[in-house]
């Protein structure tokens, strides 16, 4: 014998509210999809639409379409926050089925990430270095030149990178504490001889005396410490002049490419010292601050340094065993 499911009647309003209570209870930074959600619910009647039910396919479609969205990664992140609020109303049993889940993405340039190489990378670092001081912004090409190397070097977001207060480093074991990251994640990030030398130099001649525990790692001034926006701008303002040869098919560099070439470059590194990557992923994985191995694998753009280290690797364990001689 069947049970009947009951349908709870709630209006769009109430539940866009609910739904977004329930995101903030799991420590979800949803701003932006909030206020996405929001559009929503002013489309398609808010509190007047008195019954969740009553909202369809078309009336989503309608929407979507009338929003300015011409990039196809922008719609698409509109339909995706309202396919998951409908999916989530239907767990909750405030609809039967989900109005949005048969909408087509739209459908765009897969964008290829710039991967730095290490030469490209030093002479990045000599420019910021270069950079002058401005009144508001004392130190400034230190800071940039150590933000750049850490960004690269630990292949660390650039928000994680500006929130680091003194406290989070660790000189004496070489490691970095990152808190409240994505997801509200927490981790640690161990770093080298060479770039705790680096770190240790940037604190010396940035602050002299030791700061207090709480203070900024990366700041001008005593007001906090330098914006994400700041630290994009910068590096756009200095990659066009490393006179890069950028491939067919690669878009141009972007600030979060250094982390892009970080997990390539680890990648590359496993293969040389004959490292099998099948154990280390999850290692890279919980270094990057990603939830599982499949996040980590968007970062990992095969490229033909490695194309010729995975055959390199083929041939020295696979064909011998297999009782077949060198390939030509």
């Amino acid at each position: 014998m069947s049970t009947a499911v009951v349908i709870e009647q709630c209006g769009l309003g109430i539940a866009i509210a609910r739904f977004i209570d329930y995101k903030l209870a799991l420590n979800r930074g949803y701003r932006t999809e909030a206020a996405a959600l929001r559009l929503l619910e002013r489309a398609l009647g808010g509190e007047a639409c008195v019954d969740l039910r009553t909202i369809t396919p078309a009336m989503v479609e309608a929407f979507l379409t009338s929003r300015p969205r011409h990039r196809p990664r922008s719609y698409n992140h509109l339909l995706g926050v309202s396919r998951r609020f409908f999916d989530w109303a239907v767990l909750q049993r405030l609809i039967e089925r989900n109005p949005a889940a048969n909408l087509p993405l739209r459908r765009g340039h897969a964008h290829r990430p710039y991967l730095f190489e290490v030469e490209e990378i030093r002479r990045l670092l000599v420019l910021a270095r270069a950079l002058p001081d401005r009144p508001k912004a004392p130190h400034r090409g230190l800071v940039y030149e150590t933000m750049f190397a850490l960004l690269y070097s630990l292949g660390l977001r650039v928000g994680e990178l500006c929130r680091l207060q003194r406290s989070d480093v660790d000189l004496q074991h070489s490691i970095l504490t990152i808190r409240q990251s994505k997801f509200g994640k927490s981790r640690l990030v161990p770093f080298g001889p060479r770039l705790a030398d680096r770190i240790e130099r940037y604190m010396e001649q940035r602050f002299g005396d030791p700061p207090g525990p709480d203070a900024p790692l990366f700041s001008f001034t005593a007001r906090g410490c330098v914006s994400t926006n700041a630290v994009t701008q910068t590096f756009h303002t200095l990659w066009p002049r490393l006179a890069l040869v950028i491939p067919p098919g690669v878009s141009a560099p972007r600030l979060h490419d250094l982390r892009h070439s970080f997990a390539v470059g680890t990648l590359l590194r496993w293969y040389r010292e004959g490292i099998d990557p099948n154990t280390r992923l999850l290692h890279l994985s919980t270094f990057l601050g990603h939830v599982s191995p499949t996040s980590t694998a968007v970062y990992l753009t095969i490229t033909d340094q490695l194309l010729r280290e995975a055959d390199t690797r083929f041939r020295s364990h696979s064909l011998p065993r297999i009782g077949i001689g060198a390939l030509p």
